[in-house]
């Protein structure tokens, strides 16, 4: 470089002239001299570092792109990068034994570690990720925390004062970065090449820009990672520029005015960029940086603390100017500005309630009247509704408390005024009437919208809620509160509210009431009293029975409701009710006579879900009563689907995101209902397997042959055959197992054995305990396998016998004779046993009527080519476009159309006599035979 682009003192300026003088040369010699320059140069950029340098600065270029790719939520690029890093550090371990783990490893540990849990935990983001990074995520996740076990203590002492590890980092660099150049300076010529000056320079530069920009970020930025990474940067952009400047010139005054020339005229903008990229610090480092905060706001006078976003309300504004007469259109004016601001971005929610509660005590405190302080009220309790934006959020509970002590002081206010305040949807402001006069307030608004919010909120906040912590069971316990507002709210109703209104205030008692168990009535039914004098008193005390509440309030609304909707919520827990409290034909009746099922596809989910429940509540009441059929088909839609947790509203199930997006998945969570309302899911299978089994082990022992026999219960014959499929068949355990083993008992007319399974100390306990009449239930179950296993014995076991005593199967199965005899009675007129009762000797005479097993086999053969005829006949006529041929034969061209083909009776000539009907169980016999 010329001397005459030196920019430096006279001194600079003399050394640099006559170390670059010109001097003649031989043109010969120009090459070579060309030739020696350059490797003059190479000598000068040559660096000689030591192996902890090469070794930590391989370490830090890799936790400088492990953190680029968090930033960017590349977890493939993580993991990657990660094995490289625990590479790279295994080969560093000599260096490490000598000088210790390095902090900025243990930084990018700690870092990594918390940023993974939180990616963990919010599982909205976990959904949006593909496949790829959804699988690194894990797979890192479970690396990091089985590699930081290692570094247990370093990470902690590293959480617990991260300020202090970062400062001892940023000691160590200019440690570093001095040794490494002295070493330069030794192994180099006499003279200081500019790159060697330039790795030296950067670290006074670096330290000033840093608190440049500490002055600018005024305690917003931390001494997070990006830090680091910011220094490093800036350190490459002085190295860069010295570059550039050295392709200029070699002096050191010219690179020395470069650099700081660059550095003043750039050291605005990079921070500006910088600062933008920043991330917001991190919960741990604001908490520490609060009180530093606070100790420069109190030595600062000017300084003060902003809070983030766009505020449009800076300060409170002042409720009313000295010397103001505060009367009724001043205080609406000023709730009026307050209302103004509701619902803008930036408004302080919190404080706009604060004012609207400092209102009305000013409007209490100057007797304004009580019409602007149900006004006030009503925009109070709006407000708190409003207070979280988003709908799926649920109110917190200071909030709630609130609500709740200011719909009661509005219901307060309206019964002790209750013939001077008129309040309604239809009054229009214009018309409000909120001035003390001689005509009674009006007021614009509706009590009954905002207690149906309230409840609305209270169900959220169960939904929200674990439903197995002790905040759940506080949480119930508003409940009474909640149910004693709509109490207040239903009887101001039924004397100022239409009738629509009445309606809609009485549906919501109604789903307060129809899932409660009834105990005190209960008992008063069966005739039981109180322990104590006081229990009795407080029954007697007690309004009426929750029966009678329920009648009177859904017979209102069928009479007086003109929405659909309304009055077939109010059916379907009416009928819920009737069938929780055993009341089996009220319920049966009224699901019957209101015809439900035939248009209940077209309700809206929540109606449908209702709908659901009161199926299954019907379904587990003809069971406790007995009614074993009737159980199994009302129970038989919830259950054959498989998805009887999501139908009742009491889960979802994993699916797809295909199947369901996000959107609909949280829509699908508001329709959950509270866990107090769930129905026992297990209880619900037993009863539904138990009634499968009474129902279909006598039916497959008396169609063991018959190749049309149909399944009553896919379900049932499902689990049958997972049980068949283990190999090691050990006592059961689970629900399923007892009911599967009970079933192979009753298939053998064990009676006993299925009891010992059915009912049991473990099967108790999981489900017979849950009914409120155990014993009950109980014994109702032993008598339906008794007389359940009696009949599968004798279509099992009729072949073998050519009689049997009446009085032996009463033994047997330990029933009544007379009970034994109605059951083999029934059994011969519904042609499901051939035999014959003797009366005087009280023996049931089997008829041999079995056809063999080869006979079994033939009839089997001639259905199935029965069958393939006609199917090829439909074939070839669908192929010809006229229906006819093989049904449309005479009786001289073979088979005459019947409406099916039935199995007949073989006569005494031979051949199959044909009738009209299904095919039946039949067999040989002798035609002469009289009846029996």
């Amino acid at each position: 470089m010329s001397r005459f682009f030196a920019t430096g003192s006279d001194s600079e300026s003399e050394e640099s002239s006559s170390a670059d003088e010109i001097t003649p040369k031989a043109p010969g010699t120009t090459l070579k001299q060309s030739l020696l320059l350059s490797d003059d140069e190479e000598d000068t950029k040559r660096v000689v570092r030591s192996a902890k340098d090469k070794r930590f600065e391989e370490l830090t270029n890799l936790i400088k792109t492990i953190r680029n790719a968090m930033k960017i939520r590349d977890m493939a690029k993580c993991l990657e990068e990660f094995e490289q890093l625990c590479r790279a550090f295994l080969k560093s371990k000599n260096i490490v034994d000598k000088e210790g783990v390095p902090s900025f490893y243990i930084r990018l540990l700690a870092d990594l570690e918390d940023y993974l849990n939180q990616l963990w935990e919010d599982k909205e983001g976990k959904k949006k990720m593909n496949k790829n990074n959804a699988k690194a995520l894990s797979t890192l996740r479970q690396k990091i925390r089985k590699y930081n076990r290692d570094y247990e203590t370093e990470i902690a002492a590293y959480k617990e004062n991260p300020q202090e590890s970062a400062d001892e980092e940023e000691e160590k660099e200019p440690e570093d970065s001095g040794s490494s150049s002295d070493s330069d300076a030794e192994g180099g010529d006499e003279g200081v090449s500019s790159t060697s000056f330039l790795k030296k320079k950067p670290e006074a530069a670096s330290e000033a820009s840093k608190f440049l920009k500490s002055a600018k970020g005024s305690g917003d930025e931390s001494s997070s990672s990006d830090d680091d990474d910011d220094d490093e940067d800036w350190g490459s952009d002085t190295v860069d520029s010295g570059s550039e400047s050295s392709d200029e010139g070699k002096g050191r005054s010219a690179s020395l005015a470069m650099v700081f020339l660059r550095k003043t005229q750039d050291s605005d903008k990079p921070s500006e960029k910088k600062l933008g990229k920043k991330k917001k610090p991190k919960k741990k480092e604001r908490l520490e940086e609060e009180p530093e905060e606070e100790g420069g706001e109190e030595a600062g006078e000017g300084w003060e603390k902003v809070k983030g976003g766009v505020p449009l309300v800076k300060e409170k504004p002042k409720m009313f100017a000295k010397g103001t007469e505060i009367n009724t259109a001043v205080v609406v004016k000023k709730l009026n500005e307050i209302l103004q601001a509701r619902g803008k971005k930036g408004t302080d929610r919190a404080a706009q309630i604060e004012l609207l509660h400092a209102l009305a005590a000013i409007a209490a405190e100057n007797n304004l009247g009580q019409g602007i302080l149900v006004k006030i009220k009503f925009n109070i309790i709006a407000s708190l509704y409003d207070y979280n934006p988003n709908l799926a959020a649920f109110m917190k509970p200071d909030m709630w408390k609130k609500c709740l002590d200011c719909i009661d002081e509005l219901l307060d206010i309206l019964f002790d005024n209750n013939n001077h305040i008129f309040i309604g949807e239809n009054i229009a402001e214009d018309s409000e009437n909120l001035a003390i006069s001689d005509q009674p307030f009006r007021v614009r608004g509706c009590v009954l919208t905002l207690v149906e919010r309230m409840d609305e909120e209270f169900t959220k906040i169960m939904q929200n809620t674990d439903p197995h912590s002790q905040e759940y069971v506080d949480n119930l316990k508003d409940e009474g509160r909640v149910c004693g507002i709509v109490d207040r709210l239903l009887a101001y109703m039924e004397n100022k509210g239409s009738t629509e209104e009445i309606c809609r205030i009485y549906l919501r008692r109604i789903m307060h009431t129809y899932y409660k168990f009834d105990y005190k009535a209960h008992r008063r039914s069966l005739g039981l009293q109180g322990e104590s004098k006081s229990e009795q008193d407080q029954e007697e005390s007690e309004g009426e029975d929750s029966a009678v509440i329920m009648d009177r309030l859904c017979k209102f609304i069928y009479a007086k409701d003109r929405t659909d909707r309304i009055r077939t919520c109010a059916i379907l827990c009416h009928i819920y009710h009737h069938a929780l409290h055993s009341r089996w034909y009220q319920a049966r009746d009224l699901m019957l006579m209101s015809h439900l099922q035939d248009n209940i596809q077209h309700a809206d989910p929540p109606v449908q879900i209702l709908y659901n429940r009161t199926m299954v509540q019907l379904g587990i009441c003809a069971f406790r009563q007995g009614m074993i059929k009737d159980a199994h088909n009302a129970l038989l839609d919830i259950q054959s689907s498989g998805r009887a947790k999501e139908l009742l509203g009491q889960g979802l199930l994993m699916r797809n995101m295909q199947e369901r997006n996000a959107e609909q998945e949280k829509i699908e969570k508001r329709r959950q209902v509270p866990f107090h309302m769930h129905i026992n899911l297990e209880l619900l299978e037993c009863v539904y397997l138990v009634s499968a089994m009474l129902l279909e082990i006598p039916y497959m022992a008396a169609h063991e042959f018959d190749a049309r026999r149909r399944m009553i219960s896919k379900q049932f014959h499902h689990q049958l055959r997972v049980g068949e499929r283990q190999p090691l068949l050990g006592p059961p355990e689970s629900m399923r197992e007892h009911v599967v083993a009970a079933s192979k008992a009753m298939k053998m007319g064990d009676w006993r054995t299925c009891h010992s399974f059915i009912i049991n100390e473990k099967m108790n306990s999981k489900v017979w305990d849950l009914f409120p009449e155990t014993q009950r239930v109980r014994e109702m179950l032993v008598r339906k396998i008794q007389e359940e296993s009696l009949r599968t014995y004798l279509f099992t076991y009729s072949s073998v016998y050519d009689s049997i005593s009446m009085e032996t199967l009463s033994e047997m199965f330990e029933l009544e004779i007379s009970t034994v005899h109605s059951i083999i009675s029934k059994m011969i007129i519904n042609e499901e046993l051939m035999a014959s009762l003797d009366q005087p000797t009280q023996t049931v005479v089997m008829h041999r009527t079995e056809p063999t097993s080869l006979q079994n086999m033939a009839l089997q053969l001639a259905e199935k080519l029965g069958s393939l005829v006609e199917n090829n006949e439909r074939v070839f006529d669908l192929k010809q476009g006229v229906y006819g041929g093989y049904f449309n034969r005479d009786q001289k061209g073979g088979y005459q159309q019947k409406q099916s083909y039935q199995r007949g009776t073989l006569n005494q000539k031979g051949g199959y006599q044909q009738k009209q009907g299904g095919y039946q169980r039949g067999g040989y016999r002798n035609q002469n035979q009289s009846n029996y």
